[in-house]
């Protein structure tokens, strides 16, 4: 048995919770933050067995996509300075960062 961690923009967690639930995996919905951008997004955890991990990542590939997006600068009042951005930037935002982790053992009470 594996646990995936999918870390999603919030843009396309309904979509991909949706399709997850479609081919019948279970998700649990933990809300998180990026520490570039500081914003929201979620992580998905997905128990499977090894057999369906491939399913499941194309699952994820399928429903998670990356697109551009312009980020305001961020004032270094207060903040640290060398993470200062001194005009708008265009950065690539979206996708998935996912994790596939063993699972030593599993229990449901």
């Amino acid at each position: 048995m594996k646990l995936i961690l999918a870390v999603v923009q919030d843009k396309d967690v309904n979509r991909l919770q949706d399709a997850l639930s479609e081919n019948e995996f279970k998700t649990t919905k933990l809300a998180s933050s990026g520490g570039f951008l500081k914003e929201g997004n979620t992580t998905l955890m997905i128990g499977v067995d090894d057999e369906y991990v491939d399913q499941a990542l194309e699952v994820i590939r399928d429903n998670c996509s990356q697109r551009e997006q312009m980020v305001a600068p961020i004032s270094p009042m207060g903040g640290n300075a060398d993470s200062y951005i001194p005009k708008p930037v265009k950065v690539e935002v979206g996708g998935a960062t996912v994790f596939v982790l063993p699972v030593e053992a599993f229990h449901h009470f």
